[in-house]
């Protein structure tokens, strides 16, 4: 009687598991896109959203646009009025509209205000960054992150007590409280805390013991790579990265006026990790898509490993001191602290601005968004969420 009971219901649960979709789980076959504008756009319903519920979504980013001003050089000067050492040593210029882009399993399924143009993108640059030492680490440059900076690139930044200590992994873990001053702007000048006196002259932290957001330090990381590759950076970006996902020539990653070095008699200069005194990735929000799908598809375009899975997996584990913290401004959802709404292995490539690249391993996506208030990323992200059909 049993069975014949649980065999009558058979029919029931396969026609409930026909009719429940697979929306999270991408195609068999992965789509990239080609090279430049061949990027193919779907309608929302044909990759599982509801356009309705997206259009909802995109009307609250263009709403959510920063009360910053577009001039960017006014909005440094506004930001760090109460930070020493702040004046501008790189370029900076003035910034569009609220704009984005939204690709499900890689199709475009939704754009908005001017994702060709090319913009700052502040400390989206880390991840840029972070990008070129991961080459350097599948390319055997890098023999091991927990091995010193100052072994395999001997200079003067890398020869005090402290500074010595230092690796590559606490580098691209801002945890290395590394103490000097690079390019005019001393360490400790970065988003100072309290009273500067005591701050200046404070005990040093063992490398890795501490997370704290420094450009200067970011800057030294920068300039470390520099003389790993002993070649200019966006050099090493475009040949190894930007050209093979197929992104525009427009893109350029900016220095400071002053961060000029001379490497094998050839004078090169060493980029900016970010946009905080100027400089850094200017780029469109169509190649940040770009790179965020290749994040999302864990450094692989077409087959080829453009990253390696290790390194994506490294990136993708929690620092220590700061557990919401991966690799170079991979910054991570632990515990759904960052963004309640998404997934806990959902991961943003993150500016001010705010520049934001989401990342969706969960329900295959990737969310550009450019110019809106920080508050404004979970109710984005969990607009674009409710778009899914479940």
């Amino acid at each position: 009687m049993r069975w014949r009971r649980s065999r009558n219901l058979l029919p029931l649960v396969a026609l409930i598991l026909r009719a429940w979709p697979a929306a999270a789980a991408p195609p068999a076959a992965v789509y990239y896109p080609g090279p430049g504008d061949d990027w193919e756009r779907r309608a929302p319903a044909d990759v599982g959203l509801d356009g309705g519920r997206l259009k909802e979504a995109v009307a609250f980013a263009v709403a959510s646009e920063t009360r910053a001003p577009r001039d960017l050089a006014l909005e440094h000067a506004l930001s760090y009025a109460r930070e020493p050492y702040d004046d501008p040593i790189g370029p900076f210029k003035e910034r569009g509209p609220a704009t984005g882009v939204i690709l499900r399993h890689g199709y475009v399924v939704a754009e908005w205000g001017e994702p060709s143009r090319v913009d700052m993108t502040f400390s989206v640059s880390k991840s840029f960054l972070s990008a070129v030492v991961g080459v350097a680490y599948d390319r055997g440059l890098i023999q091991d992150l927990r091995r010193r900076v100052g072994e395999d690139v001997p200079i003067e930044q890398f020869r005090s007590e402290h500074n010595a200590k230092i690796t590559w992994d606490d580098l691209l873990r801002q945890t290395s409280d590394w103490e000097g001053t690079l390019w005019g702007k001393p360490d400790w000048a970065d988003r100072p805390e309290g009273d500067l006196a005591p701050y200046i002259a404070r005990k040093r932290n063992e490398p890795g013991m501490v997370y704290k957001y420094n450009d200067v330090r970011v800057n030294v990381l920068a300039l470390a790579a520099l003389h790993l590759w002993r070649r200019p950076l966006p050099d090493v970006l475009r040949e190894n990265v930007m050209d093979p996902i197929g992104a525009s020539g427009d893109w350029r990653w900016h220095g400071y006026d002053n961060s000029w070095v001379e490497i094998d008699g050839k004078r090169m200069q060493s980029v900016s990790g970010g946009g905080h005194w100027g400089g850094g990735m200017w780029i469109s929000a169509w190649d940040q898509a770009r790179f965020g799908y290749l994040t999302l598809r864990r450094g692989r375009w077409k087959g080829r490993p453009l990253l390696s899975e290790a390194w994506v997996k490294m990136s993708l584990t929690p620092t220590p001191a700061e557990p919401g913290y991966g690799f170079m401004n991979w910054f991570l959802n632990t515990g759904r602290k960052l963004m309640p709404s998404a997934p806990e292995s959902s991961f943003v490539h993150l500016g001010a601005g705010t520049n934001m690249i989401y990342v969706d391993p969960d329900n295959d996506l990737v969310v550009v968004a450019r110019w809106i208030d920080r508050g404004a990323m979970d109710g984005l992200v969990e607009r674009v969420l409710a778009a899914l059909i479940r």
